[in-house]
């Protein structure tokens, strides 16, 4: 096996397996190169030689009823045995995660934003945790699965891109037929003591929150208005995902050559949720100026027209932003979160933001096997 991954969808108990079982996954360098193309797909923040677009080929495809199920039969019959064992990644190594670190990160982006060269840029960091030896990928898997039922949840494998596990909110482009939905999905609060209790519905979004999404919703039906058909937007309302409340607002879109779902993905991504407006001069002063690289944080991945063994529908389409995610080493598990800043952020509400959203990953390294 030379690529996998397993996945499973928000609200639902089945897991998917898809592998490739022979020669090394593809590696595209444009999100248009996607067009008409069948499989797994890991793209990054920046599309480039050293952090490609790979697609993972659907050469088996097998479904779980739960993710309970697919951990048995994978340690039971070592015939997937590839998940199971720690892999060593190449990809380098942050040299300095401190806080004066992204203080200084910080103050770069805020004076850009306070000069009105930006309307927002994403600004994300790094932690590094010690790996637990005891505790496989698989294992953590199964955990983030059992920790967030209204999460998307990957552990996916390339020999390019490293083995990463996401547990993550947001949407990028989903689609059955030509019935398509994307989502504008900003803001951030975390709830604690009984709001834990609930979904959020008593929370009181801050003019800064209502204003980020509004730049996200903006955007994306700008894109949608250019490449579909019978474009529709409800919300923004509250929506919960682990720990954290955001606002969100669904699109929905009929395309009339699904063939070319590449080109909108070309469009879409990066969305100004994970990197800023204007969009291209954000997305070049983030590549220059943030002091960690990304990598496949803030890309995006999933089955792209995948027919499903379970499954009478046609080809399937699940593409969700890799947000909530951490890449696992040989010696360390390294998490990644960012935020939204406007002209009116303030830097110690900002990084008490990534720390909630580090939380969920921190979450399946510390719980105890279920």
């Amino acid at each position: 096996m030379t690529g996998f991954a397993l996945y499973r969808l928000p609200h639902e108990q089945q897991v998917t397996l898809v592998a490739q079982t022979e020669g090394e996954p593809q590696e595209l360098l444009s999100c248009e190169a996607l067009n008409g193309q069948t499989g797994f797909v890991v793209a990054p923040f920046s599309v480039c030689s050293q952090t490609p677009v790979v697609l993972i080929r659907p050469d088996q495809v097998k479904t779980y009823p739960s993710a309970e199920a697919c951990s048995l039969d994978i340690e039971k019959s070592d015939a997937f045995g590839l998940p199971v064992r720690r892999l060593r990644t190449l990809s380098p190594t942050p040299s300095d995660l401190s806080r004066t670190t992204y203080l200084a990160d910080f103050n770069r982006f805020f004076e850009k934003l306070k000069n009105g060269d930006y309307q927002k840029l994403v600004l994300s960091r790094c932690a590094e945790e010690p790996v637990d030896e005891q505790t496989s990928p698989l294992e953590l898997f199964l955990r983030a699965c059992q920790l967030y039922p209204r999460l998307f949840i990957s552990l996916v494998y390339t020999p390019k891109s490293g083995l990463w596990l996401t547990a993550t909110p947001e949407i990028l482009l989903e689609g059955i037929g030509n019935q398509w939905r994307t989502i504008a999905l900003a803001g951030t609060i975390k709830l604690e003591g009984d709001e834990l209790k609930g979904e959020g519905e008593h929370v009181k979004w801050s003019t800064k929150n209502i204003q980020e999404q509004r730049y996200v919703s903006t955007y994306l039906m700008g894109c949608l208005e250019q490449l579909a058909k019978d474009v529709r937007e409800e919300g923004p309302r509250t929506v919960r995902a682990a720990n954290l409340v955001h606002l969100r607002s669904d699109f929905t879109f009929s395309l009339s050559d699904n063939a070319h779902v590449g080109d909108v993905l070309q469009m879409l991504h990066p969305t100004p949720a994970v990197c800023g407006l204007p969009k291209q001069a954000a997305y070049r002063f983030i590549q220059e100026n943030e002091h960690t690289p990304r990598l496949y944080y803030s890309g995006f991945m999933g089955p792209l027209n995948l027919q499903l063994p379970t499954s009478k529908l046609q080809s399937q389409t699940h593409l969700f932003v890799s947000l909530r995610c951490m890449q696992i080493t040989e010696n360390q598990y390294r998490l990644y979160a960012g935020g939204g800043l406007l002209k009116d952020s303030v830097e110690e509400l900002e990084w008490q933001e990534t720390e909630a959203k580090l939380e969920t990953m921190r979450q399946c390294i510390a719980t105890k096997k279920m």
